[in-house]
């Protein structure tokens, strides 16, 4: 394991802003890991894990040292006819996965095709698209703490899931470094078609009775409709969640746009389309030099090159507030700053 110095993390961060970190380690094994922690009682500086920093807005210079995630591995825990349970290293591509799966004959994870990131991130905010959150398919989550070098497995019920939301990011953020997520997944196909794009687009391609690869198929398609390529334009996906409200605001909000997007939520609450309200507030589209909001999805910042992480933080703080004064709706942010 190479300790670099200085380390340029452009290509580490899909905005590609340019960034560097003042240590970075290439972690393909537990054991490198734990050297780091070992070393670090004499250097003494903050270790960061980065994935395929696919959920991260640069805004400076990163003044810790940074573990750049390449754990691989897949492996089957135990199967009966019904179901399959996998071990998978914290470093494998989520979408490469997802296809995993459904090559092996495994579902439940055809919804959330396509979602940037690794394995190991999915549990941090409970990824979710198309009616489907990871949660409903992990059993438990591996990792090791960064102070002590422990390794420690969390239950699912022990991982306070929530909407884009886990222990992950609030009493562990910043602690631990995840090695290892288990899932159980179905050997036989429940597919789940509730979102109107992923109806309408099964309805174009004439399917009734869709496979989970015809669901996992048209995700994909839908998904590279709306959203930029990345490697073509920087930018992280969704930048904010969908925000969820009281119904008195919908009640109010409806007042003056009937047909309000909004979706359930726990009791008492809905869910509201972030990417609506934004477009609503005249943001879709809007450019700011090298920074502005996506032609064709509001929901989504990007950097058209040369942008600093700084100047999507001060676009996203312009939109917040208009949509707060607009609307009345707090939106929140869905990437990490650093």
């Amino acid at each position: 394991m190479e300790l670099k110095q200085n380390f340029d993390l452009t290509n580490y961060n899909t905005f590609g802003v340019q960034s560097k970190a003042e240590l970075c380690s290439i972690i393909s094994s537990i054991e490198d890991i734990q050297n780091v922690i070992e070393q670090n009682k004499e250097i003494k500086k903050e270790i960061y894990p980065l994935g395929s920093g696919s959920n991260i807005l640069l805004t400076q210079d990163v003044d810790k040292w940074v573990l750049i995630n390449q754990l691989k591995g897949i492996i089957v825990l135990k199967e009966n006819e019904k179901e399959v349970s996998l071990e998978v290293m914290s470093g494998e591509d989520w979408h490469e996965f997802v296809l995993h799966t459904l090559d092996q004959g495994y579902y439940g994870l055809e919804n959330l095709s396509l979602i940037p990131g690794l394995v190991g991130t999915s549990p941090i905010q409970n990824i979710g698209a198309y009616g489907v959150e990871v949660k409903d398919f992990i059993d438990s989550v591996e990792f090791i703490y960064l102070e002590s070098g422990k390794v420690e497995e969390l239950d699912n019920r022990y991982i306070h899931f929530g909407y884009r939301d886990s222990i992950f990011k609030n009493e562990l953020k910043g602690k631990i470094f995840i090695t290892k997520v288990r899932l159980t997944l179905y050997k036989e196909p429940k597919v789940n078609v509730k979102y109107r794009a992923l109806i309408d687009e099964l309805e174009k391609r004439s399917i009734k009775d869709p496979s989970p690869k015809d669901i996992s198929d048209a995700v994909i398609f839908v998904r590279q409709s709306k959203l930029p390529d990345p490697s073509k334009i920087g930018n992280s996906g969704s930048f904010f969640k969908n925000p969820i409200v009281d119904f008195s605001v919908l009640k109010t909000l409806k007042e003056r746009f009937e047909n309000v997007p909004n979706y359930p939520a726990e009791e008492g609450k809905v869910k509201l389309a972030a990417g609506w309200l934004i477009e609503k507030g005249g943001w879709k589209g809007f450019r700011d030099g090298n920074v502005g909001v996506h032609v064709k999805q509001a929901l989504v910042l990007v950097n058209y090159g040369n942008g600093k992480g700084v100047e999507i933080l001060q676009l996203s703080n312009k939109i917040i507030s208009d949509i707060e004064t607009k609307f009345g709706v707090s939106l929140e942010r869905e990437v990490n700053i650093i």
